[in-house]
């Protein structure tokens, strides 16, 4: 579907955006800018990653952003995230995108109704500016559910199984700090000496703040896989420990029941009277010993 948003006429420039489109459509919209067929394919391919790209008329930009509703499990670019592509000069800017974004309703709303957008690039910052925020809103949520997973690992660690859900944690934050360093290349081009403003560098200023909360969120969860593998440690090492302290008690005296089970005719104690007491006293006796010794080096 191509839309209108903007025109010559009433702002100064052309916004033409371009929803889920039809190679038709496709084409069209190609031959009415003079589109480059290069620009055109990476458009096309599903999992392309951020870009900045100069042709001889224009400016290809390649930015991805939030899905809105993601798989619960995603752990992909592809299923975290949607692509925008943008070709812009001074005269047009072109979005286009296979998923409706409320994003670019925002921004018609911010940029274009208000009658507040003074230029192509202008409108540009705003599309990255809205861009960026989409993850800065998932920042807010994972960080929440980085502090379950936390407590659950310290609380209550035997009761939840959290492995699993780290790991899509872990895999979310780095899918998300990757989209977020390629994208560095885009922030670069829009704030540069000559063309920076009030706009670009609360642009830039955003991106740092966004790209500085997922490198912690990063390092938080890298602290807490280290932390729930060296508790789980620690709770094995305390039940080894726990029976190697009911092994120690057992042995001598599995030895002298051995020794005693044994089916030989002549034994020394087999007739005597108090034979059975002092093998039992003899048990008690070392039960005793150990544990006093254990106690002693406070093994108990």
């Amino acid at each position: 579907m191509i839309q209108s948003f903007a025109s010559k006429d009433q702002n100064g420039f052309d916004w033409v955006d371009l929803s889920s489109p039809s190679d038709g459509e496709i084409n069209q919209i190609a031959t009415r800018f003079q589109l480059h067929e290069a620009s055109i394919k990476d458009w096309m391919q599903p999992d392309h990653l951020p870009k900045y790209e100069l042709f001889d008329h224009y400016t290809f930009v390649i930015f991805r952003v939030l899905d809105s509703r993601p798989v619960h499990e995603a752990d992909t670019i592809q299923e975290l995230t949607n692509k925008i592509a943008i070709f812009f000069n001074e005269s047009y800017l072109i979005t286009v995108h296979k998923k409706e974004h409320a994003l670019i309703e925002t921004v018609k709303s911010k940029r274009i109704d208000s009658g507040a957008c003074d230029n192509v690039l202008h409108l540009l910052n705003t599309l990255i500016r809205e861009s960026i925020l989409t993850f800065d809103v998932s920042s807010v949520k994972l960080s929440e559910t980085l502090d379950y997973y936390e407590e659950r690992v310290f609380l209550r660690q035997q009761k939840s199984p959290i492995l699993r859900g780290l790991y899509f944690v872990k895999r979310k934050i780095d899918v998300i700090r990757k989209i977020l360093l390629l994208s560095y290349e885009i922030i670069d081009n829009i704030d540069t000496p000559e063309q920076s403003t009030a706009y670009t560098r609360d642009l830039r200023d955003l991106y740092i703040r966004t790209q500085t909360f997922f490198d912690n969120l990063s390092e938080n969860t890298a602290q807490l896989l280290s932390l729930y593998f060296s508790i789980s440690s620690q709770r094995t090492n305390e039940t080894m420990r726990v029976l190697t302290v009911f092994s120690v008690f057992f042995m001598p005296l599995t030895f002298i029941v051995g020794v005693y089970g044994m089916n030989f005719k002549f034994m020394p104690e087999l007739t005597w009277p108090y034979g059975y007491p002092a093998v039992m006293a003899l048990m008690l006796g070392l039960s005793i010993a150990i544990y006093f010794w254990f106690k002693r080096k406070g093994w108990l």
